[in-house]
């Protein structure tokens, strides 16, 4: 044991999305046995440009009892059914990363052996035509389904989100400090952090400290010297400009990733408004050229000013050192691709309830925590990655680049795998599951050399059958749905 001393004050550094969504989960569900304090600075601005999410988050509003419509009414939130990559394979080549099943599997493995023996029958049907999440979005429709359940996640404000999750967290008692944090004090014998001092002098005690103050990790770093592990070399993104434009159309129900010279665009449709942004490497295109790219690349007038972040791609050597745990950036980061960062920060808090140490701090509780974040993350990497290494893309010094960099051995055994059998096995508690990696594969052009022969217990005529109902199937559920527009309508109109 570290630390004896049971933990009651819980102070959270930093506001924002991973701050106040740290404030809503504990003190709803652990408000009762600790008291929770965060300090924030209304003069510090947060990246706030998280505006697209993963399906993860409605379990994690679940958890805290959110009332959707009322959600999305506070943060002009939208659904969100994939992700559209446009140029990523090659220049005009698109497919959509949705969040459904695509086909049936079957006890021998998944879907895609059955589409891979249609392919040599002469079925050239595109694999997305199997899954009604893809379908849907291509048809710009939507609507919440229970049989068959719908997987949708949110396009949202995130700075209205972490509005809305603090008048949440008030209401639950957790007390918000306004002020800049000047010093983190260490215990001169354990390191344990003891309080923050505030510019002002104030001085605020705890037990267990939260750090969520961004790329800077106020306590996990430059307190604590926890220490950084640098993925540029596989990730090689480091900047991004982001802008805000009037929505000129009605909401897709999707995010856009369009592939540019060297890097990407993000299209992300709320409500009242469109989050633009360019995610780029510095080394192969300036600033400027970056900020020009984007603004000739966007539709309707631009609400705010291009804003530039840096950014490393990366993470800390521990997100829980003695009794600081790093939150959101503080933690590390992945680029924006696939949209994570919200659901690390979801799945580190859920991480931190169960293990929570309210006894007093184990270390073997913090190994373990780090040992599950360290693999929650790894696998995160090793799936953006992909989008990267798999282009067929020549044409810029990038993504030349990208397609000849090394790679992680646990991201080239699964492509090797892929490719010469058909097969994806995950983890039980990875986030992205097989559908979302067959997707991404056979989308970016990696088409496996064989399939099961267990699929040769249908004859030609019962798999001809078998794939023209599941797109028959699809596609009368499709027709059926109403416009993404017409349903967030209907649906804000519900208490």
């Amino acid at each position: 044991m570290l630390h004896k001393n049971s933990v009651k004050r819980v102070v959270i550094a930093g506001g924002g999305t991973a701050g106040w969504m740290a404030a809503a989960a504990l003190s709803k569900v652990l408000g009762k046995h600790i008291d929770i304090t965060l300090i924030e600075s209304d003069a510090i601005g947060t990246v706030g440009v998280g505006e697209a999410t993963i399906p993860t988050l409605l379990s994690f509003h679940h958890l805290l009892g959110i009332n959707e419509p009322e959600f999305l009414r506070a943060t002009n939130g939208t659904f969100k059914l994939g992700i559209s990559f446009e140029n990523w394979e090659t220049r005009g080549k698109n497919y959509i990363h949705s969040f459904g099943k695509t086909g049936r599997e079957f006890w021998a493995g998944e879907f895609q052996h059955f589409w891979l023996r249609g392919l040599g029958l002469g079925i050239d049907v595109p694999f997305g035509d199997y899954c009604l999440e893809l379908q849907a979005a291509k048809a710009g429709k939507f609507a919440i389904s229970k049989n068959p359940w719908t997987n949708y996640a949110y396009h949202m404000d995130a700075t209205a989100y972490a509005k809305y999750l603090r008048s949440f967290s008030e209401g639950y008692g957790v007390k918000r400090i306004e002020g800049m944090i000047e010093q983190v004090k260490l215990n001169h014998d354990s390191g344990f952090i003891e309080a923050i001092i505030l510019k002002d002098g104030r001085v605020i005690e705890g037990d267990l400290f939260i750090d969520c103050s961004g790329f800077k990790g106020l306590l996990i770093e430059q307190a604590m010297h926890t220490g950084f592990e640098d993925w540029s070399h596989w990730l090689p993104t480091d900047s991004a400009v982001a802008v805000q434009t009037e929505s000129v159309t009605p909401p897709l129900p999707y995010t856009r990733a369009i592939a540019h010279e060297s890097g990407w665009q993000w299209r992300i449709p709320l409500q009242h408004r469109v989050g633009n942004g360019l995610v780029y490497c510095s080394r192969y295109q300036s600033d400027e050229n970056a900020q020009q790219t984007l603004l000739s690349n966007i539709e309707g007038n631009t609400l705010t000013e291009p804003r530039l972040i840096k950014y490393r791609s990366g993470r800390r050597l521990k997100s829980w050192n003695k009794n600081c745990v790093a939150l959101g950036l503080a933690t590390g980061f992945i680029e924006p691709l696939e949209s994570t960062s919200i659901h690390l920060v979801s799945s580190g808090l859920i991480r931190l309830m169960r293990l929570f140490p309210l006894g007093g701090i184990r270390q073997v509780e913090i190994d373990e925590y780090n040992r599950q974040a360290n693999l929650e993350i790894e696998n995160v990497r090793d799936f953006i990655i992909l989008h990267y290494c798999a282009t067929k893309r020549t044409d810029s010094l990038f993504w030349r680049h990208c397609r000849t960099m090394s790679i992680p051995d646990s991201l080239a055994h699964r492509i090797n795998l892929f490719r010469e059998t058909g097969r994806i096995f995950v983890g039980a508690d990875e986030l992205f599951r097989v559908d979302s990696w067959t997707q991404v594969m056979i989308g970016q052009g990696i088409i496996p050399e064989q399939y099961h022969p267990a699929v040769h217990e249908m004859s030609d005529i019962e798999l001809t059958q078998f794939l023209t109902k599941e797109r028959n199937l699809i596609a009368e559920m499709v027709a059926k749905l109403p416009s993404h527009q017409d349903f967030i309508n209907a649906y804000l109109r519900q208490k």
